[in-house]
C-alpha cells in the first residue's frame, strides 16, 4: 500500500476486533497482512503492536486467545460497543481508501 493510514490505540484495537468478528479465528501474522490489505499500517514492529492491542481487548472481554498467536472475537459484545466499533472501522476504512486513491491506486470494483 502506497499511503497506508497508521493506526494506534483505540483505532487499532477496533480494527483488529472488527476483522476478527468478520473473519473468525486469525493468527497475528495474518492480521499484519490483513491490516495492509485494508490500507492500514502500525508504527514499530507490527506483531508487537497487534499483540499488545489484542491483550487489551482480552482484558475487556472482546477477544479470546485460541492458542499461541491465534485469536478470535468473543460473542456477546454489548450492542452499543459493537455499533461504535463498526461505525469507527467503516470511517477508518473510507479514510484509508481515500489516502490510497490520492496515492495513485485505482478504485476497487468491490
Amino acid at each position: 500500500m502506497t499511503n497506508p493510514l497508521v493506526l494506534r490505540g483505540t483505532n487499532l484495537r477496533y480494527v483488529l476486533t472488527r476483522y476478527l468478528q468478520l473473519n473468525g479465528p486469525t493468527t497475528v501474522a495474518d492480521l499484519v497482512v490483513a491490516l495492509d490489505d485494508w490500507g492500514f499500517a502500525v508504527a514499530g514492529r507490527p506483531s508487537k503492536a497487534i499483540s499488545d492491542a489484542l491483550r487489551w481487548e482480552r482484558v475487556h472481554d472482546r477477544v479470546r486467545p485460541l492458542g499461541r498467536g491465534l485469536y478470535a472475537a468473543k460473542w456477546g459484545i454489548p450492542r452499543g460497543t459493537e455499533h461504535r466499533i463498526h461505525q469507527r472501522v467503516a470511517a477508518l476504512r473510507a479514510e484509508a481508501r481515500d489516502l490510497s486513491l490520492r496515492g495513485g491506486h485505482q478504485p476497487s470494483t468491490r
